[in-house]
C-alpha cells in the first residue's frame, strides 16, 4: 500500500501471453522443470505434441489446448525446439530456445488444416528482461537500457489495451485499402487474436533466457518496474526501430490513420537547422543522397555493438546503403513477392513520402501492369527477398534497351525499419554522449512523461 501523497497502484504486474510458434504439425519442447496438466504432474525430459484429427495429441490423449503450469513463475523453465527467428527477414534462422512461465498450446485453423501455437504465459517484468537482452546487447549502457525498458514496457500494455478494445468493436480492424490500381496495406494486429504479442522482430524480439541476461539488465527492469510513458494519461504507443535515417516517421503514415502528437516528424539532432520537406521529391531526393548530422549517423563500433547482435552486425550499411537489381531480378521479384505480374519493370515512381522521406505509395509501372502499392512495409517487402531496409529511398535507372527500357536500377536508401519513435542507434549515441534515459525518451517522444502504471 502507498503512503498518503501517492498515487494509487492501477494495477497489478499483468501476465501476458507470447506467440512463440506458429503453424506446426509437430512441436517438440523440453520441461526443464516440473510441470502440471491439468493436475498431474510430468517432470523434466523431452516431450512433444501434435495434430491428429483436428486436435493436439500429447502422451496418449487428445486437446483442443493444454496448459504446462509453472510451479515457479520466475524460475521454472522449458525449451522448445526449432523456433524460428528472424521470420523473413535476412538473417531468418531455427534455434532451440528457452522460456521461464507456463506454456500452452492451442490448435488454430479449420478441418484438416489444423496447426499448433504454442505460447509463453510470462510475467510482464521477466518478458522486459529477455526483450532487453535480445533487441540488443544486454551490455549496453544503463541509461540506452533504461529508457528501451520503458518504452518496451509501454509499447507491450498500450498492445493489449489496444487488443481489448478491437475485441469490443464490432466492426473488424482494417489493415488494407484495395482498388483495381492501388494496394495500400500496414501489418500491426493481423495474427495475434490467440496471444497478446509475437516473439518476433513484428512485435518485440523474444527469445525468453535463450540471450543470458545480465545484472545490469536485471536491475535496469527492476528500477524502471511498471513505469511507461504517457501522454495527456494514456499509455504511449512507443515504436521504435534501428535506425531513423536522421529524421523520424510519422506514425500514421506507416500504420492505421490515427494521429499520435509524440509519434510525428522530428530531427534525430539537436541542431536547431529546419527540417527539409521530405514530402518533397526534390528535398528527399538531395536528403537521402547526403549524410547530414543525426545522432545515428555513426560509425562507432562500441555503440553499434550495444544495439546490433552478432546476426545484425551482418549489416555492414544502415543510414545510408545501396541495392542495385537488373531488369530480370527485379522484375522477377516483383511479381513473386507481391503475386502480380508487371511483365518487364519501366520505373518504380515515388506518389507519395512521410516526413522522414519514407515512401507511403509507390507506382510500379511495368510494360503488363502499373499499379500502387503501399505502405512502408509492403513496398520493402515488395522489393526484397527479405525486407529492404526502408521505404526511404530514391531510384536510378540505366542501361536502357531499344524499347527504352531500363535494365538496371539502383536503389539508394536512408535508414533501417520503419523511422517511428525511438531510433536505437541515435539513442545509444545520445547515451554515449551523456544523455540520460528521460532525456532520451523525451528526444524520441516529446509531449510524453514518465508514469507509474504499477
Amino acid at each position: 500500500m502507498g503512503t498518503s501523497g501517492e498515487k494509487e497502484i492501477k494495477m497489478k504486474e499483468p501476465l501476458i501471453h507470447v506467440g512463440i510458434l506458429q503453424n506446426q504439425r509437430k512441436i517438440r519442447f523440453s520441461l526443464l522443470s516440473t510441470y502440471k496438466l491439468q493436475g498431474k504432474e510430468f517432470s523434466k525430459g523431452d516431450y512433444h505434441v501434435e495434430i491428429e484429427n483436428g486436435q493436439i495429441s500429447f502422451n496418449g490423449d487428445r486437446y483442443d489446448q493444454i496448459t504446462f503450469e509453472a510451479d515457479q513463475l520466475h524460475s521454472d523453465s522449458f525449451e522448445i525446439k526449432d523456433v524460428i527467428i528472424g521470420v523473413q527477414f535476412h538473417w531468418e534462422r531455427k534455434e532451440n530456445q528457452q522460456f521461464l512461465g507456463g506454456l500452452k498450446f492451442i490448435a488454430t485453423g479449420e478441418g484438416d488444416n489444423k496447426t499448433i501455437t504454442a505460447i509463453n504465459i510470462v510475467s510482464l517484468e521477466d518478458y522486459l528482461k529477455s526483450v532487453i537482452s535480445s533487441e540488443m546487447s544486454s551490455t549496453s549502457s544503463e541509461e540506452l537500457l533504461k529508457a528501451h525498458a520503458v518504452i518496451s514496457r509501454s509499447w507491450l500494455l498500450a498492445q493489449i489495451l489496444k487488443n481489448k478494445s478491437l475485441n469490443k468493436e464490432k466492426n473488424k480492424y482494417q489493415t488494407s485499402i484495395e482498388t483495381p490500381t492501388e494496394i495500400i496495406r500496414w501489418y500491426d494486429r493481423e495474427d495475434h487474436e490467440h496471444f497478446d504479442v509475437c516473439a518476433d522482430d513484428h512485435c518485440q524480439r523474444y527469445q525468453g533466457i535463450t540471450r543470458q541476461t545480465t545484472d545490469l539488465v536485471n536491475r535496469v527492469v527492476n528500477e524502471t518496474y511498471g513505469k511507461v510513458i504517457s501522454h495527456h494519461g494514456s499509455i504511449c504507443d512507443a515504436r521504435y526501430s534501428k535506425c531513423c535515417g536522421g529524421i523520424m516517421e510519422t506514425f500514421e503514415n506507416v500504420w492505421e490513420p490515427i494521429v499520435h502528437p509524440y509519434l510525428q516528424g522530428k530531427a534525430d539532432n539537436y541542431s536547431g537547422i529546419p527540417l527539409p520537406d521530405l514530402c518533397s521529391e526534390e528535398e528527399a531526393e538531395e536528403w537521402i543522397r547526403s549524410s547530414p548530422d543525426a545522432f545515428c549517423n555513426t560509425q562507432n563500433s562500441s555503440v553499434l555493438k550495444q544495439v546490433l547482435n552478432d546476426y545484425d552486425q551482418e549489416t555492414a550499411d544502415f543510414f545510408r546503403w545501396t541495392i542495385t537489381y537488373n531488369q530480370e531480378e527485379l522484375s522477377t521479384l516483383i511479381n513473386e513477392r507481391s503475386g502480380i505480374d508487371f511483365g518487364e519493370i519501366i520505373d518504380l515512381q515515388p506518389i507519395e513520402r512521410g516526413t522522414s522521406g519514407r515512401i507511403s505509395r509507390l507506382k510500379i509501372i511495368g510494360t503488363e501492369k502499373v499499379m500502387v502499392i503501399g505502405k512502408e512495409l509492403e513496398i520493402r517487402r515488395t522489393l526484397s527477398k527479405s525486407h529492404l531496409y526502408s521505404s526511404a529511398f530514391v531510384v536510378d535507372t540505366y542501361e536502357e534497351d531499344d524499347e527504352g527500357i531500363p535494365q538496371k536500377f539502383v536503389l539508394t536508401g536512408a535508414g533501417w525499419g520503419h523511422g517511428v519513435g525511438l531510433c536505437q542507434i541515435g539513442a545509444a549515441m545520445m547515451a554515449e554522449k551523456g544523455y540520460n534515459h528521460k532525456e532520451i525518451l523525451v528526444h524520441y517522444f516529446p509531449d510524453s512523461n514518465i508514469k507509474i502504471e504499477y
